[in-house]
């Protein structure tokens, strides 16, 4: 089996730093918005992880059932953080094959 040539295995992990890099600065500038109750709460997050903003509809404010809002703000909160995870996974999905010849 012959040996890899270092320059070119050293010049493909460069690119794949530089490929993460750029991936990881898109995720992080972009933002994803979850709801919950049919769009009645929304939150929006930044791929830094924070809360940029959140409205709820005043239909779902009820005193008397503050349980409800507080399972759709979790709700919300919850579906925008599963965005971001696919957001991240579809960024850095192709970047996880390693380096071609290596068998990483």
């Amino acid at each position: 089996m012959s040996q890899p040539d270092m320059n070119q295995l050293m010049q493909q992990a460069q690119q794949m730093q530089a490929q993460l890099q750029e991936a990881q600065k898109e995720i992080v500038e972009s933002t994803v918005t979850g709801d919950a109750g049919n769009g009645r709460v929304t939150i929006t997050i930044a791929g830094s992880g924070e809360v940029k903003s959140l409205e709820i509809d005043p239909e779902v404010v009820d005193p008397e059932d503050v349980e409800t809002l507080q399972d759709l703000v979790l709700g919300a909160f919850q579906d925008a953080n599963n965005k971001l995870q696919q957001l991240a996974q579809e960024k850095m999905g192709p970047l996880s094959g390693g380096i071609p010849g290596l068998g990483l």
